[in-house]
């Protein structure tokens, strides 16, 4: 099959869908390659390393003509312009995104979405969600010691003692429990909330304290052990106890990271814009969540702003900051996904039986697959 692998052309993205590791094992397969020219250059690989896994290099309509397109990130108006009816697109394509959906079905285009996928041990290996979450969670540590404008560690020294930095992490899915690992590997002093009981365990394995909100109802209870292995929104009622510990928490941390997500809404608020009032100047908020509104009404997407002393830092996508690893992690989620679209001989199937494949269609022979409410 003619795999073709193009430039991402969305501002700020840096990634690729394959790598040298990954094309050398399609084209063990079978497969002719395709890369556009320059397209792994931000992720440290450039088009030679493409050439020597045996890869053609080639221009953007050309990469657009395979059968099977590899992309990071969703086709925009003049990428699908380029795309052959009849192909197949695969990457994190936002499921939930019913516009671009069906403008993938009109043009006639079979289209998987990986954020899409089941969360069961099956389909760990092709979790693009996780893989990527992996890596905000690291660098967003990252970019908090960057604004910070203190030590993470507690250093003692000639001069004095200087006390270790308070991270508080709010959600502690895989960006959350990085993110609490990093941190104490920078000697920071952490704690960390969920609404789900069961992390309990996880944060605390990894060195942190855990803020504990009881809850006092079925509901409540019901709804923390989130479906899935996403969480559920929160009765108003726990939400109301839940502000109330971390506002008490979060005037106390000189670092706060957000991470809760909920798949196709907006982002829950956690940190109130009177918490971030009476954090302490110098302060540092990340959110990871400012692609969907953010955790923190004050955060603006994609950008880095001060409020009340405090800076809040709102990149959408910290994976890109990462490109060469992120890369790598991603094209190897795409090579696990794509060995459920061929049968023994190396032809191409749609096993609509199989439930990572049915869960990641979106759509088909220009016809929309997913129905989101």
């Amino acid at each position: 099959m003619h795999i073709g692998v193009p430039l991402e052309t969305q501002a700020g993205e840096t990634r690729v869908a394959a790598t040298p590791e990954t094309i050398k094992k399609l084209i063990s397969q079978g497969h002719r390659i395709t890369v556009q020219r320059g397209a792994g250059i931000q992720a440290s690989v450039p088009d030679s390393a493409f050439e020597a896994a045996g890869a053609v290099i080639g221009e953007a309509s050309e990469a657009f003509a395979g059968e099977l397109i590899l992309k990071v990130v969703a086709p925009n108006d003049n990428e699908l312009a380029l795309i052959n009816s009849g192909s197949v697109v695969i990457g994190m394509l936002n499921p939930f995104n019913n516009e671009l959906i069906g403008k993938m079905a009109e043009r006639g285009i079979t289209a998987f979405a990986l954020e899409a996928a089941p969360r069961t041990s099956r389909a760990q290996s092709l979790d693009v969600l996780s893989s990527q979450a992996n890596i905000a969670g690291y660098k967003a540590v990252l970019l908090a010691a960057h604004h910070y404008p203190r030590f993470m560690p507690m250093l003692m020294t000639a001069a004095g003692t200087v006390k270790a930095a308070r991270v508080l992490i709010l959600g502690a899915g895989v960006a959350g429990l990085q993110a609490i690992a990093t941190a104490k590997r920078l000697g920071a002093v952490v704690e960390g909330s969920d609404v789900r009981p069961a992390v309990k365990e996880q944060i605390e394995s990894l060195g942190a304290k855990f803020i504990d909100v009881p809850y006092e109802t079925d509901e409540e209870r019901e709804c923390a052990e989130g479906v899935g292995g996403y969480a559920r929104p929160m009765p108003a009622s726990w939400m109301q106890r839940q502000a109330a510990a971390v506002h008490e928490r979060a005037r106390l941390a000189d670092i706060i990271i957000t991470t809760a997500l909920i798949p196709g809404r907006r982002a829950p608020v956690l940190l109130s814009a009177e918490t971030v009032a009476q954090m302490k100047p110098g302060s540092v908020v990340i959110d990871l969540a400012a692609a969907q509104g953010g955790n923190c009404p004050l955060t603006v997407a994609d950008e880095v702003v001060v409020a009340h002393g405090v800076t809040l830092v709102g990149h959408t996508n910290l994976p890109a900051l990462v490109a060469a690893d992120a890369s790598a992690l991603y094209a190897r989620n795409l090579l696990d996904f794509m060995k459920l679209l061929f049968d023994k001989d190396g032809t191409f199937s749609i096993n609509l039986e199989d439930d990572i494949v049915a869960a990641c269609l979106v759509c088909r022979d220009g016809q929309i697959v997913r129905k989101n409410g």
